[in-house]
């Protein structure tokens, strides 16, 4: 039986958990199905944003990175580093190369305002901050001085506490975690004393979760602050839907009693102030040369539940932006995309040509597929379906039990020669089109060489665990690749 050979491009959590049900419901099959599973990345290291997208601070999370660890450690599972699609592979290579290919790329950008000012210097998207200090290989580690001392962060997600968090805590308590010396340097050296963290709507409709919220009040040496009644649930809402929800939704029952604390504290002291607004727009940075102030404006719901502005405006001193309202997809080259959603069309997977149709052998999960929603482990379940949708096609419809799919077999498994199969060694049809264009990817034991040197640098400046490697070159060198400088 020929061993079934599938590309998964992108290896954050959406790739490797596409790679883990892969292994697992080919082995479910009845027969078994041998397949081998190649994870490429653009990037010289794994676990996309649970490498370069968590905090360094929140060790919990990251250690996901243990979990999908052994994704890659799987003997059918194959990490290709530093191999971009659309520079060094085409759509067309890829369909050429394998039975089925999978994109799991994430959403990476953030997207914009729409207002006056958004460009000016100290404007920044949060993504660009939040690669910054995790040591993403595209950021030059002097991107930021942080020589503001009020910056206001726009957002009131997940995203938008961390990047707080970073900018408010005492960087001292960050030499125990992976941040780059670089970064860590320009933490210590900030003038920032002031974070202010701007939600266009009230606390009931926030998206960030109890835990990390709860976390921001107990920083030592940061005072928090909430806007003045911005937390009356009627004030702004007249439709009493937001008082509904503190009472119904636990999760929003959980942030409100945690906002509500800080609003009952005392005027704080601290080296450091972290002030909370609710129901406030940005309408404009104000520079000239750079940012030296934000235009905001009061909102509220009208009587139909409908967002609106108010007409009052307030103007807040700051000299750094960061915007941190949803992220999106960027398109693949070649291949479909919603720029309306920044998604690739599919149906419970399957990717979908424009009239419509499924694309023979081609996939996607993640938030390229399904927008920027939930959580990390979120993407498990959604990896799992797609491979379903995956498998069925190959098989040429579903197995016992299985609930129909539509377009079931588009792609059946090829017939093979007896004792075909999975050999140590075999060299793929990819990594001989590699070879033929010169690439030489990173492969895991790279990427384990490249953990090695990191542990050695955090030893070497006495901070106790691994520190990551600041920048692509020096991520090359430690798998001893010859820098390219880039």
């Amino acid at each position: 039986m020929k061993t079934l050979e599938v590309a998964v491009v992108g290896s954050g959590p959406a790739g490797l958990y596409t790679a883990e049900a892969l292994i697992k419901q080919a082995a479910a099959l009845d027969p078994a199905r041998p397949i081998r599973v190649d994870v490429l990345d653009r990037l010289p290291t794994p676990y996309g944003l649970v490498r370069y997208g968590v905090a360094p601070d929140h060790k919990s999370i990251k250690s996901i990175a243990e979990y999908l660890r052994g994704v890659l450690e799987h003997d059918g599972v194959r990490f290709l580093g530093s191999i971009h699609l659309g520079d060094d592979v085409t759509r067309g290579d890829l369909l050429a190369s394998y039975d089925a290919v999978v994109y799991a790329t994430g959403a990476m950008r953030d997207r914009r305002l729409g207002i006056p000012g958004e460009d000016l210097p100290g404007s920044f998207a949060a993504t660009d901050f939040v690669n910054w200090y995790c040591g993403h290989p595209d950021v030059d580690p002097g991107a930021f001085t942080l020589d503001a001392e009020s910056v206001a962060v726009i957002g009131v997600g997940n995203v938008a506490v961390d990047v707080a968090r970073i900018l408010v805590r005492d960087p001292r308590e960050l030499r125990e975690t992976d941040v780059s010396q670089p970064v860590l340097d320009a933490l210590m050296a900030s003038k920032v004393r002031e974070v202010h963290m701007i939600g266009r709507r009230g606390p009931a409709q926030a998206k960030f979760t109890t835990k990390e919220l709860r976390e921001l009040g107990e920083l030592d040496g940061v005072g928090i602050v909430v806007g003045n009644g911005e937390t009356d649930l009627d004030a702004f809402d007249p439709t009493g839907e937001s008082a509904r929800l503190a009472q119904s939704d636990r999760h929003v029952r959980g942030n409100y009693k945690v906002i509500s604390d800080w609003a009952a504290r005392a005027q704080p002291g601290g080296a450091r102030r972290l002030t909370v607004r609710f129901w406030l727009r940005p309408v404009e940075i104000h520079g000239p040369e750079r940012v030296s102030a934000l235009t905001l404006e009061r909102t509220r719901l009208d009587s139909d539940g409908a967002f609106t502005g108010t007409g009052e405006h307030e103007t807040l001193t700051a000299q750094m932006v960061l915007r941190s309202v949803g992220y999106q997809s960027v398109p693949l080259p070649g291949v479909p995309f919603d720029e309306r959603s920044s998604t690739v069309p599919n149906a419970e997977g399957r990717v979908l040509a424009p009239d419509g149709a499924p694309l023979p052998g081609e996939y996607v999960a993640g938030w390229l597929k399904r927008g920027p929603t939930g959580v990390i482990g979120t993407n498990k379940s959604d990896a799992a379906q797609t491979v379903r949708s995956l498998l069925a096609d190959l098989a040429g419809g579903p197995g016992p039990g299985d609930v129909p799919l539509p377009r079931a077999g588009l792609l059946r498994y090829p017939e093979a020669a007896p004792g075909s199969g999975a050999q140590a060694g075999d060299r793929s049809r990819f990594s001989e089109l590699l070879a033929a264009r010169g690439i030489r990817p990173v492969s895991y034991a790279d990427w384990l060489r490249i953990e090695q040197a990191e542990a050695a640098l955090g030893e070497s400046l006495g901070r106790g665990g691994r520190v990551k490697l600041p920048s692509r070159d020096e991520l090359h060198r430690a798998c001893g690749i010859e820098p390219l400088g880039i």
